[in-house]
């Protein structure tokens, strides 16, 4: 997961339902994620098949990071969150801003760089089983 981190003072919940997992590509969800009961998580080789990110609640995971998300603004179709990230070696905040193509598309958009964006799918909630 491309560092990224959430700050809010309240964490209110979002008008707009993120939860669940994201993959930069919908045909490869099962490759990206495996489910274990009702706990989803990546696959160790994840990587060699796109992007992704998991959001539970106030908490975002990458395969590299996991964060808290600290403050949410919505402005129209675009979320704007600030989280803290925590991996093995540091702590950051980050901004992390989506904007809601569907209930289950998004496009990752980055203040400040114009043109940056990703597209994610939100993955059916019957990924294959974690091996």
């Amino acid at each position: 997961m491309a560092g990224f981190a959430i700050i809010s003072l309240h964490a209110p919940a979002l008008a707009t339902d993120l939860t669940g997992a994201w993959a930069t590509d919908l045909q490869a969800c099962d490759k990206v994620f495996a489910t274990k009961g009702s706990t989803i998580s990546f696959r160790p080789d994840a990587d060699m098949f796109g992007s992704g990110f998991i959001v539970d609640g106030k908490r975002i995971r990458g395969r590299m990071a996991s964060c808290t998300i600290k403050t949410t603004r919505e402005d129209g179709p675009i979320t704007h969150m600030l989280a803290g990230c925590a991996t093995d070696i540091m702590l950051q905040t980050v901004q992390f801003s989506v904007k809601v193509v569907d209930d289950n598309k998004i496009t990752r958009i980055f203040p400040g760089i114009d043109g940056m964006e990703l597209t994610y799918y939100r993955c059916p909630a019957r990924s294959a089983p974690a091996r």
